[in-house]
C-alpha cells in the first residue's frame, strides 16, 4: 500500500492557561485518496483517529474553514504560522494547535504520490462508492 506517514507535535490546548504537548500520526493513503487520518495519543487515553479531506487541511493552514465536526483555521492568517484545528463530538470540544511547516511539509508528500485535482484518477472510485454506499444500506436495513 502506497502512504504518507508522519508524525507531528501538537498543542492541546485545554484551556487557556493550560495546555501540553502530544504526538500526533498523520496518515494519507493512496487507496483513499480524499482522506487524512490524523491518530491523537493522548496521555491515558487509547490513541483517537479522526478522517477528513486532505483539501480541508491544505485550505485551512491558510483561510479558516470546516464545517461540522472539524474547522481549521490558522492562528494569524497574515502569515504561515501556526494552525488550530478544533475537532467536536456533540457537546465536547477539543482544541489542537500545529505549526504550519510540519503540516505543509505532510501534505507537499502526499501531492507527489496523488496530485491534488487526480484523486479521480485512481481506480475505480465510482465503484468503491457504489459498494461502500451499498454495504452502509444493507447495515442500516439489518439494524432496523
Amino acid at each position: 500500500m502506497r502512504e504518507v506517514l508522519a508524525e507531528v507535535m501538537m498543542s492541546f490546548l485545554v484551556s487557556e492557561e493550560l495546555s501540553f504537548r502530544i504526538p500526533v500520526e498523520l496518515t494519507y493513503r493512496a487507496d483513499d485518496p480524499y482522506a487524512v487520518r490524523m491518530t491523537f495519543h493522548l496521555p491515558g487515553d487509547e490513541p483517537v483517529t479522526w478522517t477528513f479531506g486532505r483539501e480541508l487541511l491544505l485550505d485551512g493552514i491558510n483561510t479558516p474553514t470546516g464545517d461540522g465536526d472539524v474547522h481549521i483555521a490558522p492562528s494569524r492568517p497574515e502569515e504561515l504560522s501556526d494552525v488550530h484545528i478544533r475537532l467536536q463530538v456533540g457537546g465536547e470540544r477539543a482544541l489542537f494547535r500545529a505549526g504550519a511547516g510540519p503540516l505543509v511539509a505532510f501534505l507537499d508528500r502526499t501531492d507527489k504520490l496523488v496530485p491534488l485535482g487526480q484523486e479521480r484518477a485512481l481506480g475505480d472510485f465510482d465503484g468503491h462508492l457504489d459498494e461502500a454506499l451499498g454495504r452502509i444500506l444493507a447495515e442500516e436495513q439489518n439494524a432496523g
